[in-house]
């Protein structure tokens, strides 16, 4: 069997999560952005929801508390390093924007093909909140690279 090779940087398509009860949610709506970048056994993930407007009542550090809690439901991170199981991939997360993930593994199902990425992960499982979360990447190539 080939081991997967997720290195490289790649680009967000979509997020969505798939409830067992049949609800499909976007946990930030349709116009997401941002990348995973795996390299050296490191991994770094960036999301944000792409319509987020500028602050208008100050700067990064006074401005109105409406407006800092909309950024940070707007957007994720995490950065650590990663292992590579069967079709699997483990996320030890150092540092994220949603404090309680500081330490823990995250684990990921992965389907990759060519340049297209999807990491599938399993969230609250036998609760009536269990679903799938499900994001999409394409691998980013001279090509077809962006700024993201």
């Amino acid at each position: 069997m080939k081991k997967l090779s997720l290195e490289g940087r790649w680009s967000l398509l979509s997020w969505r999560q798939e409830y067992d009860d049949g609800r499909v949610v976007l946990p930030m709506g349709d116009k997401v952005s941002g990348f995973a970048e795996y390299r050296d056994g490191r991994v770094t993930i960036m999301v944000i929801d792409d319509t987020r407007a500028p602050f208008t009542t100050g700067g990064q550090w006074d401005s109105d508390n409406r407006e800092k809690a909309h950024a940070y439901e707007t957007s994720l991170f995490y950065t650590g390093t990663y292992r590579v199981d069967g079709d699997s991939v483990f996320h030890d997360i150092e540092i994220a924007s949603f404090p309680n993930w500081k330490g823990v593994t995250q684990k990921r199902q992965v389907c990759l093909e060519d340049d297209s990425l999807k990491l599938i992960a399993r969230l609250e499982e036998g609760s009536p909140e269990a679903r799938k979360a499900i994001l999409e990447w394409r691998r980013m190539t001279p090509k077809n690279k962006k700024e993201v």
